[in-house]
């Protein structure tokens, strides 16, 4: 079964980009989502196997709360940041990583962590 992964992301372009690389990994897009309003409903409605997080959403929202849902439902789930990771809530600092500026590589090895 392919592996189906919620985007949440809230620059268009870079989104758009992740569509790209999951079609060419072989991996279904299972939403995209630009906030945590548009991101939990679609955690809630299921049909996610995998989450890309973006950490910081616009107007300085971070992507916690998703992790959250995500977590609760034990499913897994990275986060994409250029920082160091310091920014990432200390309940979550386990979690896998993808670092920006994103390669189709990187992606291919964060989702792979997911299993």
């Amino acid at each position: 079964m392919t592996m189906r992964v919620l985007l949440v992301e809230d620059e268009p372009l870079i989104a758009m980009m992740l569509e790209d690389f999951l079609d060419a990994l072989d991996r279904q897009v299972a939403g995209t989502a630009d906030s945590v309003a548009a991101a939990l409903p679609l955690v809630e409605a299921g049909n996610v196997d995998a989450a890309i997080l973006d950490v910081n959403l616009r107007g300085g929202e971070k992507s916690f709360a998703i992790a959250d849902a995500l977590a609760a439902r034990q499913i897994p789930f990275v986060f994409a940041t250029g920082g160091g990771g310091d920014e990432i809530a200390v309940e979550h600092r386990d979690r896998p990583r993808l670092a920006k500026p994103f390669t189709m590589d990187g992606v291919e090895k964060a989702l792979a962590q997911l299993g």
